[in-house]
Parts: C-alpha cells; structure tokens; sequence
C-alpha cells in the first residue's frame, strides 16, 4: 500500500492557466454529450425507427460506456490521465460525426458503442486532470469543472435547436462541433497536468477498499436519482401533475437549472462546512424536494420540489470523485473508474426500475423509491471517513 503523488509536472504554467485548460476540455467533453442529444429525435425520424427500436438501438450507448471502464481505469495509470484524454476526446468528436452520417440502425448501433467508450474514457481522464488540478489549490474546485459540464449541455442544447430550426443535417452539425473539440484539444493540451510520470504501475485491477466502496455506493444512489429525473421527470408532470403541454418540461428544466447552478457554489460551500456536512445536506435537499413533488402534485409544487432535487444531486458525483482521486490505496484515475462503475450501474438502473415500479405499483410511489436512495446519501455520507 503507497500513496501515490498528486503532483504534477507542469509547474511552470499557473494554477489559473492549468484550470482554465482543464475546465475547457470539461466544456467540450458536456458539448459532445449535449449535440448528440439534441438531434436523436430527428436521427430516429431519419432512421424510421419506433420509440421501442430506439430504446433498443440507444442501450448500445451505456455498453460502449461499461466495455470502456476497466480499460480506462488501466489506462490512465500507464499512458497518465493528458494522453488519454486526448485520445479520448479527439475519439469523442470524430465518433460524434459518425453518428450523423449513418444511414442503417446497425450502423447507429456500432458508432454508439464506440461513442460511449470515448464518453467514459474521457470522463475517467479528465476527473483525474481535475482532481490533481484541485491538489494545486488545495481547496475544493471539483463541483465547478462539473458545473461547466452542465453549462455545455445548455450551449449544446441552444445550438442543436438553432440547426434543426434552420433544417440542418446532424452531420454538418456534428462536423462543426468535433472541429471545435479537437481545435480546443490542439490549444490546451500543453496547458494540462503531465501526470504521465506519476502513473501508476500497480495493476488496474485493485479491488476498491471500503472507503472507496461507500463512496462508490454514494454515487450509486445520487446517479439512480440522476436517471431517473432524466428519463422520467417530463412524464411525471405529464401524468402525475397533470401539467398543460406548454409546461411538461418544466420540471426537467427546474431540475437542469439547479443542478448546473449548484455545482457552481458546491465548492465554496464545501471548503467552508465540509465534504461531509455537504453531502448530508445534498441527500436531504433530495429527499424534501422527491417528497414535496410527491405529496404536492400541483404544477408549482412540483417545480420547487423538483428545483430541490437539482440542488441536491449537483454536487454528490464531483464530491465523491474528489475524494476518491486521494485514495492512499489506488492510482487517482483507478479510484475514479472504480467509483464512477458503482455509480453508473445505479444511472443504468434508476429509470427501468422506476418504469417496473411505476407499472407494479404507481410513478408516485415510484418517486418515493427515489426518494428513500436521497436518504441513503445522507446515512452513507454520515458513516464515510471524509
């Protein structure tokens, strides 16, 4: 067992400069994401797929994802977190492109599951660029990188709108944006943490200690809520608020908005009252807020329950990466790949099971399941050693 040195090489740029380099690749890692997101609805038109053959065709993306984490765990303790961020990055746009050049499903399906391996890939890189970034300052920074996350699915979002209001491809669209990445790429680079020299020779596959499987389970329960807000929150105002079609994507939006807004003073909360104290307060913002939507089904109730629940998921996921990247017992970047698998099963597994609980029961005792994974975060988080 060794500590392993969050130092990097690249003493000879500033913090700010560092930062800067590292919260641009967080942005266009979120712009990838978000452009891809922003045209499956016109993809599957394109494609003629039904809503079911869909549901088939994007599961692909979530196997490109798992096929990906062990290797990338591997491989940000041999070739260091930089190179495979740009590896993976410059693999995220080129991906991107693919995806709105197919013309058969099958096609989707393969480019997907290379998509989502370049997702992961550079999200285990680039959370280990921010954690040793955080080294240098010393204090909390990790939520506003993920807010700057957030911001890039907005931007992607406006700009995915903006095309299809103008009636242009996907490929064009998707060229564009991989232009911008790997231009982003070329101009950073330099600027990011060489962490080669401080990779890791030990094996990439170290089971987790405890420590690192209470956090992983953290992440499990805040990325079941994640999900399951995602996929489920339009319908739960459709057929549980009962909201006019002007306001079905309300709820979404409330949730969006505070998620990306609460990354953005996670960090300074943090420094002042503890990773602790903000991960007990980030399950208990969860939990009032899933409660309120569900005891209060009116239109405005449910906002605010639902700008709650944004709050509290904000900050769990970068929180818990950042304390996992100063594991005593793994490399920063397999501690990272280690946590981040435990939470993405519950990411993976937070909308069906509310599907097959809203079927066996209702959507709202479906949400009161999410709500008890709120409460979880709070009791985890009070027993984690952070």
């Amino acid at each position: 067992m060794h500590t392993h040195k969050l130092q990097p090489k690249t003493s000879q740029y500033s913090k700010i400069v560092i930062r800067t380099a590292v919260a641009a690749m967080f942005f266009m890692a979120g712009l990838c994401f978000s452009s891809w997101a922003s045209r499956i609805a016109t993809i599957q038109q394109k494609l003629s797929l039904s809503d079911v053959e869909l549901g088939g065709v994007l599961f692909a993306l979530p196997v490109g994802l798992m096929l990906s984490l062990p290797l990338s765990g591997w491989a940000v303790s041999r070739i260091g977190s930089r190179k495979l961020l740009m590896i993976a990055l410059t693999v995220y746009g080129l991906s991107l492109i693919s995806l709105g050049a197919v013309n058969e499903a099958y096609q989707l399906v393969i480019c997907l599951v290379i998509f989502g391996f370049a997702s992961n890939a550079t999200n285990i890189s680039v959370n280990t660029q921010a954690v040793v970034t955080e080294a240098l300052y010393g204090r909390p920074i990790m939520a506003s990188f993920h807010g700057l996350w957030s911001l890039a699915g907005f931007v992607g979002a406006l700009i995915g709108t903006f095309m299809i209001g103008k009636e242009i491809l996907p490929a064009p669209h998707f060229m564009l944006i991989a232009f911008i990445t790997i231009i982003s790429i070329v101009f950073c680079w330099r600027y990011l943490n060489d962490d080669h020299n401080s990779a890791s020779s030990s094996p990439a596959f170290v089971i987790p200690d405890k420590s690192l499987l209470v956090l992983g389970l953290i992440s499990f329960c805040s990325m079941v809520c994640e999900g399951a807000m995602f996929d489920w929150s339009v319908i739960y105002f459709k057929k549980i608020v009962l909201a006019e079609k002007a306001w079905i994507a309300a709820g979404y939006t409330a949730f969006m908005c505070t998620m990306a807004l609460g990354r953005f003073v996670a960090d300074s909360f943090a420094a002042r009252f503890g990773l602790k104290r903000t991960l007990q307060i980030s399950g208990t913002l969860t939990v009032m807020g899933l409660l309120v939507a569900v005891v209060f089904p009116t239109l405005y109730a449910a906002i605010v329950g639902f700008l709650l629940v944004g709050a509290g998921v904000s900050s769990v996921v970068p929180m818990v990466y950042s304390v996992a990247g100063k594991s005593t017992t793994m490399s920063p970047g397999a501690a990272i790949a280690a946590v981040s698998t435990i939470g993405f099963v519950g990411f993976l597994i937070g909308p069906p099971l509310i599907g097959f609980l809203s079927g066996a029961f209702t959507l709202r005792i479906a949400f009161v399941f999410i709500a008890l994974m709120g409460s979880f975060i709070i009791v985890l988080s009070t027993k984690a050693k952070i």
